[in-house]
């Protein structure tokens, strides 16, 4: 399923197209939007081209489960908390330039990713690519904002929309047939070096073809917030390393102490944004964003929302390819459908009859809950499921959509002009902690069910996936009880 999170803080209405022209470019702005919107597609495929090779890293890396959760989330760690930085630095340094720095370290990080020979290289070098995306991504949609305007902005906004709605089932499908392939015997590893020649390609064309930053219209009042982004940083680290390895060191004393300094830690940067922020200052996540009506019950729903949506994907990979056998290629084509009912329902769903509207967030929710248990029961008994399996996923993919598409866009719609930046960042972030907490949280879960498989009366991996998809819909149930409770208040 894909995940269409905004890129990044940005303006809502940018200034007329940038008409000034660098020596030695090409400002044709069908170009500049195949260049912006191919790197956007990039680094969304490598979300989603990972999770089928998780399987194969495993088996030829001799990675532990607690390793595979943390190949997967290091990317979404590293984006997470450094993407609000990365649209600042666009803002006081210039879109281009910091479009281009971030597409360079996203490339040379996937290079040392396919090039790693042991788990600790590879997570290390997946931070560094989370990393590189989080300061490339943001400077997306402000060039097309900033280059782009009325009709011309609408048709750039749509297939940015229709990027983002193809992503996923792309890189599900891709990775599968990248990892079946077994390209000159390289296994999992052309699912990373794939990225390198077309990001070279897009920096040499990017280079021609996006205009030059205007010195002048630089914005250097906002500050970086760095010791916000530490705080930020530490308070996600050390709740999401005890979490992936606890169970499987038998949740020593180390983890315990890690998630109580985690929640410290956190604690100190809601304190020290509040106090930036009453100082006049320039707070990574701005607190009066929070006072706006709906931002609040936004937050907590994008957090569950994209915590089923990874936690779905990734335990039901490791099921069936573990526990079933499916190929790469076959497990990327199953959860492909999937992807494409997201996708589709994500761009359609404001058309919909306008008596719909004000239930198709909780309807979303709840259908998700029915359907990721429906997943669980035509599995539960180690077959492949069969037709009923696609019925659940459609299920799953319309009740997401309708979960996080609306509630998205409805939240954004509620808060002023000038707060819209702070807005977008704060909900961009707020999707990516909400998929590393469903990596973290619900691959624990499956993986611990799977540990004491040889013991009298243990789990099988049909049984683990089943407890995990009853967690999911308890999840779900949360995001759709909180709305009916919002609105009888």
């Amino acid at each position: 399923m894909t995940t269409t999170t905004p890129s990044g803080p940005g303006p809502t209405a940018g200034p007329s197209p940038v008409t000034s022209k660098a020596p030695g470019t090409d400002n044709r702005p069908g170009r500049l939007l195949a260049v912006v919107l191919a790197a956007q597609f990039m680094a969304l495929l490598d979300v989603f081209i990972v999770n089928v090779a998780v399987p194969t890293i495993g088996s030829e890396l001799h990675a532990s489960g607690a390793a595979l959760q943390l190949v997967v989330a290091g990317y979404t760690i590293a984006y997470a908390v450094l993407l609000i930085t990365g649209a600042r630095l666009g803002d006081r340094l210039g879109h281009r330039r910091v479009y281009l720095a971030g597409l360079a370290l996203f490339t040379a990080a996937s290079l040392a990713c396919g090039l790693a020979q042991g788990t600790g290289e590879l997570i290390a070098f997946r931070l560094v690519q989370g990393a590189g995306s989080a300061v490339m991504i943001p400077q997306v949609l402000s060039l097309i904002q900033r280059n782009f305007a009325g009709e011309a902005r609408a048709r750039a906004l749509g297939a940015y929309a229709a990027v983002l709605a193809t992503g996923a089932a792309a890189g599900q499908v891709l990775g599968g047939v990248l990892v079946s392939a077994d390209l000159f015997g390289t296994g999992w590893r052309p699912v990373f070096l794939v990225n390198v020649p077309v990001g070279l390609v897009l920096l040499a064309v990017g280079r021609r073809v996006l205009p030059a930053d205007d010195v002048r219209a630089l914005e250097r009042s906002r500050g970086l917030d760095l010791p916000g982004l530490v705080l930020l940083a530490a308070a996600v680290s050390l709740f999401t390393v005890p979490l992936v390895l606890g169970q499987e060191e038998d949740w020593p004393l180390w983890s315990w102490l890690s998630l109580g300094a985690a929640a410290v830690c956190f604690a100190l940067f809601c304190l020290y944004e509040s106090r930036l922020a009453r100082r006049g200052g320039a707070p990574l996540i701005a607190p009066g964003v929070l006072r706006h009506p709906g931002v609040g019950l936004a937050v907590f729903r994008l957090l569950a929302v994209m915590a089923v949506n990874a936690g779905f994907l990734f335990t039901l990979t490791l099921h069936i390819q573990g526990g079933l056998g499916y190929s790469a290629l076959r497990a990327g084509l199953t959860f492909a459908p999937t992807a494409v009912v997201f996708g589709l329902v994500g761009l359609t769903w404001r058309n919909w009859p306008a008596s719909w509207q004000r239930v198709l967030i909780p309807a979303g929710f709840a259908l998700a809950a029915a359907s990721v248990i429906g997943v669980g029961q035509v599995l539960k008994d180690g077959g492949d499921g069969g037709p009923l399996l696609y019925v659940a996923f459609a299920g799953v993919g319309v009740g997401l959509a309708l979960g996080f598409s609306p509630t998205l866009t409805k939240a954004l719609a509620t808060v002023r002009a000038e707060d819209a930046a702070d807005a977008s960042g704060l909900l961009a972030t707020v999707t990516q902690i909400g998929q590393l907490m469903g990596v973290a949280a619900f691959g624990t879960l499956f993986l611990n069910r799977l540990e004491s498989q040889r013991a009298p009366g243990a789990y099988t991996s049909a049984d683990a996936l089943l407890a995990c998809m009853y967690a999911l819909a308890g999840t779900a149930t949360l995001g759709a009880v909180s709305g009916l409770v919002r609105r009888r208040r």
